[in-house]
């Protein structure tokens, strides 16, 4: 072969120099430049497709940039008509006059600089049981004159894994926030003093592991003798509250003290706040209302109440499992197979996502209105959820509204932690004798195929050891992280909560029969804000109104969606009767009137006087008879919404209202288009609904 010179090739200039080869090169920069451009276009328009649907640019020009984030909600911009927003957002006008006044009145007095007493208290329990528990022992410390070391949440402590940048308490709550809002109540400091501190490492302090809703009398003649004795006292609370909900009249100071420890002197811990806040903020982007529902769907509850056969496959059992282990423990008391059907008729089963969306979609929501889905553990997994985002589009929760960052940000940094794998180990196979081989021609079966071993694919899972074990294994160390990342999860939840506009519970008792967390945020609402939407659903009535369509449970007729109506309507305030009744003796929280209410003004049904059909139940007549006026340096128009402003028309009636739908309309499929889906109801029909409703005792 000949060799070629590369001066050859490229030829030869002039001045006999070879030319430099830069054709090639060329083509490879513009090649490079096409590719940049044709990313940066393509990113361009995804950045536009992203940030022009559902609103214009320049709207959100003040908060766009590469890095921000907002969601994405269909019809964004579609206006209600003034009636049906009234009848599905407009504030509930029986309960516009309370007004949240926690003040101390009179004789109360600031606690002693110096106290040479102190309560060391272990908490455990979820974050409703921790909410309550911390309140009550607040209330103990002032009832003993004692000084209160910061509480310790016993899922929260380093040993479980979480970060070691937040201590227990701060895990989850502002430890300066709450020393500061309870200055003039009780003395509150971060540590014991160092001897007592060594004390109590040697276990030389007295104990005390406090009985759930325990009277003052206890503490007056159990506790305080051996406080007074060794200075140092340390209660373990394991049920979640440790005082009884109801207490002595003379003692209503004590119940106002709560209400500042829950709603004043607990915060959240700035990255908390921070991200409910940014949440809350994509929420409300788009200029529209939302409803928060809080399934309340969790194992526990649903063993302590028998509802096991509401799901199905591996899910009852492991209910079924976690109820026997209840009743081992005598937290049950009953058989361990029970009628989940019977239990259902008798409202004590959560109503299920699609009997919720039912029940919104019969009350007038949309398909497009935005739900926001709270709770730290959906039973069942995000297969129940399905009806429920067949039936509205924009069905959200915290994952599809915070980023991946977010949460860690506020989890902190967290070790790496690589759990061993819960296996079973192999099966021993013990080898037959070959005897059998040599016994000669005659008929014999084929012998049974030697045991498999079973791979770890096969059992691993949250619920694998179901098929392997009588006993549920110990928790591993991530479990346990995860269980104290819920009431992170769960706080975020709580705040969206209570600053919806409207909140659908689905159930309202905890795995102890007690209120849960739902029951904590109807309370919250009750007293910040208490003309707020808040359905309180009487899962009794409405189990048996939806077995009536069990057949047919997408064509129903105009009949029932006016029972329906007129149901969670005179619930929003004769449900007030039940948590009076039922929920307040439990917990203080979950309805802290009129303790910890004022009443500014004397709108229609807010004076007893003046009461009508849904006031008139004694047990909240009387509530409300006892509701002190509030004081002349409170501003009524300051703690009113101004969106809330209406007309001086009744609320309940919707004359005006083009979009009440038809049974035949009424769960048509989530995208269809507005026009030809159907013959909808007239305004007239609509307008004689309203007044036999009116006649029949439903809200005004």
């Amino acid at each position: 072969m000949k060799w070629v010179s590369p001066t050859k090739l490229g030829g030869v200039g002039a001045g006999g120099e070879a030319k430099p080869l830069l054709f090639k090169s060329k083509l490879k920069w513009v090649g490079l430049f096409g590719l940049v451009l044709s990313a940066f276009s393509l990113f361009t328009h995804f950045l536009l497709a992203r940030y022009s649907v559902g609103a214009t640019v320049s709207e959100y020009k003040s908060s766009i940039t590469i890095f921000s984030w907002r969601p994405i909600f269909e019809n964004a911009n579609s206006p209600s008509p003034p009636g049906l927003y009234r009848r599905l957002w407009a504030p509930v006008k029986h309960l516009e006059s309370l007004n949240p006044y926690a003040n101390p009145r009179a004789n109360y007095v600031a606690p002693p600089p110096q106290t040479d007493r102190f309560i060391f208290v272990r908490i455990r329990g979820g974050f409703h049981e921790i909410r309550n528990s911390i309140c009550d022992v607040v209330v103990v410390a002032r009832l003993l004159n004692a000084t209160l070391v910061i509480p310790e949440i016993q899922s929260t402590t380093s040993s479980k894994g979480i970060s070691t940048e937040f201590k227990s308490f701060a895990y989850l709550y502002s430890e300066d926030q709450f020393m500061t809002a309870l200055v003039g109540d009780i003395r509150v400091v971060k540590t014991l003093p160092k001897d007592l501190k060594g004390a109590r490492r040697k276990k030389e302090i007295p104990s005390f592991k406090v009985p759930s809703s325990a009277s003052p009398y206890f503490y007056l003649h159990h506790v305080l003798p051996v406080l007074k004795k060794h200075a140092v006292v340390e209660l373990v609370v394991p049920d979640g509250g440790c005082l009884q909900a109801l207490l002595p009249p003379q003692l209503e100071e004590y119940q106002r003290l709560r209400c500042r420890v829950a709603f004043h002197a607990l915060k959240f811990r700035e990255e908390v706040q921070e991200l409910a806040s940014r949440i809350l903020y994509r929420l409300r982007s788009s200029g529209r209302p939302f409803i928060a529902y809080d399934p309340g769907m969790t194992r526990d509850a649903l063993a302590y109440n028998g509802c096991a056969e509401l799901f199905q496959d591996v899910h009852t059992e492991l209910i079924q499992h976690k109820r026997a282990w209840m009743i081992k423990r005598g937290i049950v008391k009953g058989n361990l197979t029970v009628d989940s059907a019977e239990q259902r008729v008798r409202g004590l089963c959560p109503l299920m996502p699609e009997e919720i969306g039912i029940l919104l979609r019969a009350y007038g929501y949309s398909w497009d209105t935005i739900i926001y889905v709270s709770g730290g553990e959906v039973f069942g997994g995000q297969k129940k959820l399905i009806p429920l985002h067949a039936m509205f589009e924009n069905v959200v929760d915290r994952t599809s509204l915070s980023m991946v960052w977010e949460l860690d940000k506020m989890y902190g940094r967290e070790a790496n932690l690589v759990d061993k794998p819960k296996t079973s180990p192999p099966l021993k196979v013990e080898k037959k004798p070959d005897a059998w081989k040599n016994s000669g021609l005659r008929p014999r079966p084929l012998p049974p195929p030697p045991a498999r071993f079973k791979y770890p694919y096969n059992i691993e899972g949250w619920w694998g050891w179901v098929a392997e074990s009588d006993n549920e294994p110990e928790s591993t160390v991530m479990e346990l992280r995860t269980n104290a990342h819920k009431l992170l999860w769960e706080a975020i939840d709580y705040t969206i909560c209570v600053e919806a506009d409207a909140f659908v519970p689905g159930f309202d008792r905890d795995g102890r029969g007690n209120p849960n967390f739902a029951s904590l945020v109807m309370g919250h609402r009750l007293y910040q804000a208490a003309s707020l939407k808040t359905f309180r659903i009487d899962r009794k009535v409405m189990a048996k109104v939806l077995d009536e369509i069990r057949d047919h449970l997408y064509q129903v007729n105009g009949t029932w969606i006016a029972s329906v109506r007129r149901h969670l309507r005179r619930n929003i305030v004769d449900g007030l009767t039940e948590e009076l009744t039922r929920s307040k003796p439990l917990s203080f929280l979950s309805f802290p009137v009129a303790e910890c209410s004022c009443s500014g003004g004397s709108q229609p049904g807010a004076v007893p006087a003046n009461t009508s059909a849904p006031l008139s139940q004694p047990p909240l007549r009387k509530v409300l008879a006892s509701i002190a006026k509030c004081p002349s340096w409170m501003d009524r128009n300051a703690t009113s919404n101004p969106r809330d402003k209406e007309s001086d028309e009744v609320d309940d009636v919707y004359k005006d209202d083009p979009d009440s739908p038809d049974a035949a309309v009424l769960f048509r499929q989530v995208g269809d288009s507005n026009e030809g889906s159907g013959v909808e109801m007239s305004n007239k029909e609509e307008t004689q609904m309203d007044d036999q409703e009116e006649l029949e005792g439903g809200e005004r």
